[in-house]
């Protein structure tokens, strides 16, 4: 069974990007291999073993983005009354707000406000509705948080 990757077009539109660039990496990786080829033996070649190795990163992320985007589902955000795939929510604890963006596994970045539906966070507010109070068990403890607005 095919496993299917719930993305946002925007992160889409990502994943499009970054392809686009790894392959074009490929002709600067093939004449560092070329280069590091004419220094000689092989087998105690530090330039050789390391264009082999970026080669070899980028054509595994170069399958894993082409997979994903054979595989993807699209969310589509909508107005809702309860939070799901592709809703930024905006949570309030104390003084304190934080805005994120609820997306599948495959685009999270709690650095940029993008997290997945699985993780803790993410699981604690799917289905809940604006006003709603969310506890969340994190390495510092539990937190709660007021659901503040969904967008």
């Amino acid at each position: 069974m095919k496993k299917t990757y719930q993305i946002t077009e925007e992160g889409k539109h990502e994943l499009e990007a970054e392809l686009d660039e790894l392959k074009g990496r490929r002709g600067a990786i093939a004449e560092k291999i070329a280069e590091a080829r004419d220094f000689g033996d092989l087998s105690e070649n530090a330039e050789y073993d390391s264009a082999r190795e970026e080669q070899g990163l980028v054509e595994s992320r170069i399958a894993e983005i082409e997979d994903i985007l054979l595989n993807a589902d699209i969310i589509k955000a909508g107005k809702s009354s309860k939070v799901s795939l592709g809703n930024k929510v905006e949570l309030r604890t104390g003084k304190k707000t934080v805005t994120y963006t609820v997306v599948g596994p495959v685009e999270a970045d709690p650095l940029e406000g993008k997290i997945s539906n699985e993780s803790p966070i993410g699981e604690a507010l799917m289905d809940k509705k604006v006003g709603d109070s969310v506890t969340i068990t994190t390495p510092k403890g539990e937190i709660t948080y007021e659901l503040v607005s969904i967008k």
